[in-house]
């Protein structure tokens, strides 16, 4: 079980709209259901994640890089698409700022490169991470109530219906 972060390149404010998240959940599910991703808690905030995950599958570096190359390429292609986004043209104009200027990257770079994983490795410190993950958003002055926060498992822990099922083992 390993802690991750990673954030948008430059932390830009990307997760302000409900579709950009969802969207970010929709492949979440995917490399629960086929590439044996396990989430045991996460929160979403307005320019990065912080995870709580594990694998019965692939490698986890292989799901989580998998992931965020496909989530790179579907974002870039919401930004393009999503006519309420008025900062349009300055977030790809960072993005593609930001891919050029990274030999990894050819045009475009979503995600910042490091997911700065930790491993987890007793009981204590997974309540620790987990209550840091949950506190994110009261920290952060959006909600006074961590399973206030739509876009995070608190809600999961405190009995009120999350959005994605977590998968304990």
């Amino acid at each position: 079980m390993y802690s991750i972060s990673f954030a948008v390149t430059n932390w830009i404010d990307l997760f302000i709209r409900d579709e950009y998240k969802q969207e970010l959940i929709k492949s979440w599910q995917h490399c629960m259901e086929h590439k044996g991703l396990q989430i045991y808690g996460w929160v979403i905030m307005t320019s990065h994640v912080h995870m709580i995950i594990g694998t019965n599958g692939k490698k986890l570096d292989e799901i989580v890089g998998e992931m965020k190359s496909y989530t790179s390429t579907r974002f870039k292609i919401l930004l393009s698409e999503y006519p309420q986004e008025s900062r349009k043209e300055w977030i790809m104009w960072m993005m593609r700022r930001a891919g050029i200027k990274n030999s990894n990257n050819t045009d475009w770079q979503f995600w910042q490169q490091h997911n700065k994983p930790i491993e987890i490795k007793e009981q204590e410190m997974f309540d620790k991470v987990l209550q840091y993950i949950h506190d994110n958003p009261v920290v952060a002055g959006f909600v006074d109530k961590a399973e206030d926060w739509k876009y995070g498992s608190a809600r999961d822990f405190c009995g009120v219906n999350g959005l994605i099922n977590l998968s304990f083992s």
